[in-house]
């Protein structure tokens, strides 16, 4: 990257939700290396989102890690408060990215899918999106950019999976509304939908089963499994101003499966 490009970018603020693991984790650095400063969120393990924190500090931006279940509607006043006295210590009173990340997994048919599990589903993966990007809103910048991760589970069918992709979805749908209605404040609204990746997502499932892994393979253009690599990067590059003109638009990042 040129001098010129991180200079211009220097004194931009990306918030990533679950940004102390996995993909969130990964596109916070990749930020970084873009000198954007960052403020990533977890659920509960602070240790581990200090350790991110330190990891994105070392790449020469500020970083700071605050708590954050995104089910908890009721918590997101406050959180809009902490990120308002963060913005603050950046020298900030907006923030100019913000990336839909935090999520869980949920394997079960339908016929075994409980109202219990689909609540929480509902609570983390669409109902915490929808009324947390409505609460930080007002924070952003005009000409700023959302990005709500999806699945390629919301194109293609794997059986024992319906209600996740289901709410992946429904938050793609959302993203061209968010699109439409932010329009006249310049800020842009896109859906990135990853493939299947290694990481601890899913309890592991791509990264330690070496027959799932190759499922995944043998289901894939490229021959391979996904790495968090091959994620980060695109969503901090489609945050760019390069993609400034990219709008309302999902783009799957799976190497093309199932194609």
């Amino acid at each position: 990257m040129s001098k010129k490009t991180q200079a211009n970018s220097a004194s931009k603020v990306a918030i990533v939700t679950g940004g102390s693991r996995g993909l969130g984790r990964n596109t916070a650095i990749d930020l970084a290396r873009r000198g954007v400063n960052v403020i990533v969120t977890y659920r509960a393990n602070q240790a581990e989102a200090e350790t991110a924190v330190s990891e994105i500090k070392a790449l020469g931006v500020e970083a700071i890690a605050l708590q954050l279940d995104t089910g908890r509607v009721a918590d997101f006043d406050a959180f809009v408060g902490k990120v308002k006295e963060a913005l603050q210590g950046l020298g900030r009173t907006r923030f100019d990215y913000l990336v839909n990340n935090a999520g869980s997994s949920y394997h079960a048919t339908i016929a075994e899918t409980t109202e219990e599990a689909f609540d929480e589903l509902v609570n983390v993966h669409l109902k915490g999106v929808f009324f947390l990007t409505q609460k930080l809103l007002p924070l952003m910048a005009d000409g700023g950019r959302i990005i709500n991760v999806s699945s390629g589970l919301a194109r293609f069918a794997v059986p024992g999976i319906s209600a996740y992709a289901s709410m992946k979805g429904a938050i793609e749908v959302f993203t061209r509304y968010l699109a439409k209605e932010l329009g006249p404040r310049g800020i842009t609204a896109n859906t990135v939908a990853p493939g299947a990746i290694a990481t601890d997502f899913s309890g592991g499932m791509v990264r330690d089963n070496p027959t799932y892994n190759k499922l995944v393979a043998d289901a894939t253009a490229l021959g391979r499994a996904g790495v968090p690599d091959d994620i980060g990067p695109m969503i901090a590059a489609l945050l760019s101003d390069e993609n400034r003109w990219v709008n309302g638009q999902r783009i799957e990042v799976s190497g093309g499966t199932h194609l």
